[in-house]
């Protein structure tokens, strides 16, 4: 499959750190053959697949900065040391490997000249990403398993919905190729189809019928776009709790919250989201200096995994390193976390 490495056992065991009288995650953790991936995937007892995309083009197509593509490699650094204990064992999970898109980066910043240039050509590569993306977890879903994706930018929404929904209706569990999506955002990523980027997964995913019910909690009101927010309020499939109905007015509490998501969207598959600039001091282009806390985000998926019909999860929009300059060597550990707690939860 084009843009995808796959990884071996080896691979794996050459990030763990083996210890006397441990045993880690990556030890336990199974691997895939490239030779024969489909059939390997096929083959696998492995319950959830992880996958990373490591990109920042559909960023960078919405206008921001680069830094999304500086976070797989240190989760999983994170992740695959984790102990293997009798809370998360590991076999039940296949490290399948991450995409790489940097080579057609490259050449957008190589020959287009201009920002509008750019941000032209980084639209159209967003399609070639979506393909990428949208066939493998087709496969996945299809094999009934579910994949944990690490971004990225939050364009890969939109691949993730319709390529889980094509594979959920090929296996025959739904009807129709559409699913609902739960997300845990500072932004609704909803801006208008005018191309795609990071801003509009959702909109071309609920525009082209792959997304049926949709819920975000924690939307900063002062980054809700009027147009938006009108579309999102005449639309009965479409729901938003803001942050400060959550935190400032208490309206409800959080936990509260994330049970209207999930009351909302239990009619079918879910498609679990969450975009780390949402939690304060996160590293990331959309970071703010007031959000969720590390602990809000572990309780968001623990609390929907546990009373959902899981579909997928997607973590994303974090950096390890943005083009300016800053750098937080913790968000690939937070994000191990977040993953250990849906696999638990859902365990």
């Amino acid at each position: 499959m084009q843009y995808l490495n796959v990884y071996s056992k080896q691979d794996i065991l050459s990030r763990t750190r083996i210890r006397k009288f441990e045993t880690k995650l990556g030890e336990r953790v199974l691997a895939a053959d490239a030779a024969s991936l489909t059939s390997s995937l096929e083959k696998s007892p492995a319950e959830y697949v992880l996958v990373g995309v490591p990109e920042d083009i559909g960023a960078r197509a919405n206008g921001s900065q680069g830094g999304a593509s500086t976070t797989w490699q240190p989760f999983l650094d994170c992740f695959l040391n984790i102990q293997s204990n009798d809370f998360l064992m590991g076999d039940n999970i296949l490290v399948l490997g991450h995409f790489d898109f940097s080579e057609m980066q490259r050449l957008i910043e190589t020959n287009a000249h201009g920002q509008d240039e750019k941000q032209e050509a980084y639209r159209h590569a967003v399609h070639t990403i979506d393909e990428a993306v949208e066939d493998l977890v087709k496969i996945i879903t299809a094999f009934g398993k579910i994949p944990i994706v690490i971004g990225g930018g939050h364009n890969n929404s939109y691949p993730l919905i319709k390529g889980t929904a094509k594979g959920l209706h090929k296996a025959g569990l739904i009807p129709l190729a559409q699913i609902n999506c739960v997300n845990l955002d500072a932004h609704t990523d909803f801006r208008p189809a005018e191309g795609r980027h990071s801003g509009n997964g959702f909109r071309y995913a609920e525009e082209d019928g792959y997304l049926q019910k949709y819920c975000v909690v924690g939307v900063h009101e002062n980054y809700l776009q009027q147009n938006v927010w009108l579309d999102i309020i005449n639309n009965p499939f479409i729901d938003l709790i803001t942050y400060e109905d959550i935190f400032l007015l208490e309206k409800r509490s959080f936990i509260q919250a994330v049970a209207h998501a999930t009351s909302f969207t239990e009619d079918g598959y879910i498609g679990l989201e969450m975009d780390l600039d949402c939690i304060e001091g996160v590293l990331s282009a959309g970071m703010a200096p007031t959000g969720l806390t590390a602990k809000h985000a572990r309780q968001y998926v623990t609390l929907a995994a546990s009373d959902s019909k899981i579909a997928y999860l997607h973590i994303c929009e974090g950096a390890a390193t943005m083009d300016d300059g800053r750098h937080d060597p913790m968000t690939g550990n937070l994000i191990s976390y977040i993953v250990s707690d849906f696999i638990k939860a859902r365990e």
